[in-house]
């Protein structure tokens, strides 16, 4: 392995100090909109998360409204989940967040459909006789 060595003399004059001060002014400032829109950008994914969620699960006929779902997924507590519209709701998010947290590992196939569908439906209980169903289905038709 060769290495090249340079020595290299500067003038370090007050104009050449002035232009690297700047340099590294621009350097820190960067780096603070960085961490500034990263923030920014976390809170408006959160936003419209919590805005889908509630869109689409009223589609299927849930009643809550966003800041009902925002609290809920805030603190989800499976245990407290009994009624229809905030299993959907708990579904729905989970699936969402499985998505876009990792949306190049899930490759688009019949079973990572089936497992997006399986965790959608996973604590609702509207859907078990739905997953029975569809179990057979696909236990019959081989697919």
């Amino acid at each position: 392995m060769t290495q090249k060595i340079y020595n290299f003399e500067i003038d370090l004059n007050w104009k050449l100090i002035s232009q690297l001060s700047k340099i590294d002014r621009f350097n820190a400032s960067w780096t603070a909109l960085e961490k500034r829109e990263k923030q920014n950008l976390s809170q408006l994914k959160a936003f419209a998360t919590i805005h889908s969620v509630g869109s689409s699960t009223r589609i299927e006929g849930s009643h809550m409204k966003n800041d009902e779902v925002k609290a809920l997924t805030q603190n989800i507590k499976l245990s407290q989940i009994e009624d229809r519209d905030s299993q959907e709701v708990v579904g729905y998010y989970n699936v969402l967040s499985i998505i876009t947290d990792s949306p190049i590992e899930i490759t688009v196939s019949k079973s990572a459909i089936n497992n997006l569908h399986n965790q959608l439906l996973k604590i609702s209980e509207k859907y078990k006789q739905h997953r029975k169903i569809r179990s057979i289905y696909w236990t019959v038709n081989g697919h």
